[in-house]
């Protein structure tokens, strides 16, 4: 198929502020009970009986958050709504309900604004949340994006970052650091095309780790998985600023130390082979790289026959002493302070 290098630009301002609503929200449906009244008045309205709301937000900038270089706004919108909803996730909750707000400056016309509505669309369908309301309004640069969410949970299922105790062990989802050389690939072929707009990058060898950078997953399966296991975390939180920032805010909030095994680490074998292509060390990406959004919890050591040999989880530590300190132990049997070296929106070095 040729690509159409003249698309279709069509004004905003010919639809108005609520006309635009009405366009973009019209593919919404809804799937929960506990929806009563979603978009089209002054406010939602939820009925959540029995259940304990969680309610969390994230606000995604261009230039800071994101590139459009490389990130397409289908999957901008897709991942908007993952980042979110990994948030309930981390609460071992499940997510119901979103919000979506939007500041977007004039070089954006409708049709770029239905690519974003069509990823966030495809998203809401993927994890079964339903999108409520929300916000269209002006920039002056770039696109803003800002999404709430809310979930559910019964009290006695919400894990919290403060319940890690002594001798818990610690253990991520999935693997980790993919998506941060996703970002390095992706940047290193933006430099590239800047010098030579006619070069056609072979991404053949990156796929899993653009998809991870790209397109990342919530880990809505773990709530399920770990029922049927019968393992309540005793704390969890989500990867998305980098798993030693991760483990810090586990650790200060339980007021436990841990120590981390590097070679417990669980890392893709397309990551390890890029990091020797980079010269980057692995292990420096897995403990530091941020946007996983792996999940991140502690389980009493009782509860470890349980996970054995699951390929969902991996054990990479366990907690300590507050008093022992927070450390990295190496392949050589070394003791390394772990500190937090990942992704940090208000620091310029970033």
């Amino acid at each position: 198929m040729i690509e159409d290098k003249t698309p279709q630009r069509t004004s905003l301002a010919q639809l108005g502020e609520f006309g635009l609503i009405d366009h973009l929200t019209k593919h919404f449906g809804v799937s929960q009970e506990s929806t009563l009244k979603s978009i089209g008045d002054d406010a939602a309205v939820l009925d959540f009986k029995d259940k304990k709301i969680l309610v969390s937000t994230d606000l995604l900038i261009e230039g800071v958050h994101f590139d459009l270089a490389y990130m397409p706004l289908k999957h901008l919108g897709y991942k908007a709504v993952v980042v979110n909803v990994s948030d309930i996730c981390a609460m071992n909750a499940k997510a119901t309900q979103i919000t979506v707000s939007v500041a977007v400056s004039n070089r954006f016309p409708l049709e770029a604004l239905e690519e974003l509505f069509a990823g966030i669309a495809l998203a809401a369908d993927e994890y079964k949340v339903d999108v409520i309301g929300g916000d269209t309004t002006s920039s002056q640069k770039g696109l803003i994006i800002s999404i709430t969410v809310l979930g559910e949970a019964d009290a006695d299922e919400i894990a919290y970052r403060n319940g890690a105790k002594e001798n818990d062990l610690l253990v991520v989802t999935g693997d980790i650091g993919a998506a941060y050389m996703g970002l390095q690939v992706l940047e290193r072929e933006k430099q590239v095309f800047q010098v030579n707009p006619n070069s056609q990058p072979d991404l053949d060898a990156y796929t899993y780790l653009i998809e991870r950078q790209l397109k990342p997953e919530a880990r809505k399966d773990v709530r399920t998985l770990l029922h049927a296991l019968e393992i309540k975390p005793t704390s969890m939180i989500d990867i998305s600023d980098g798993l030693s920032s991760e483990i810090i805010h586990l650790c200060k909030q339980s007021g436990v130390g841990c120590n981390l095994y590097e070679d417990k680490l669980p890392l893709d074998p397309q990551l390890i082979n890029v990091c020797e292509e980079f010269g980057i060390d692995s292990t420096t990406v897995a403990i530091n790289g941020g946007e996983d959004y792996e999940l991140l919890f502690t389980i009493k050591m009782e509860d470890f026959d349980k996970i054995k040999g699951n390929p969902n989880f991996t054990v990479i530590g366990h907690m300590v002493p507050e008093s022992e300190g927070i450390h990295l132990i190496t392949r050589a049997d070394t003791k390394i302070p772990l500190k937090a070296r990942g992704w940090n929106a208000l620091s310029e070095e970033s």
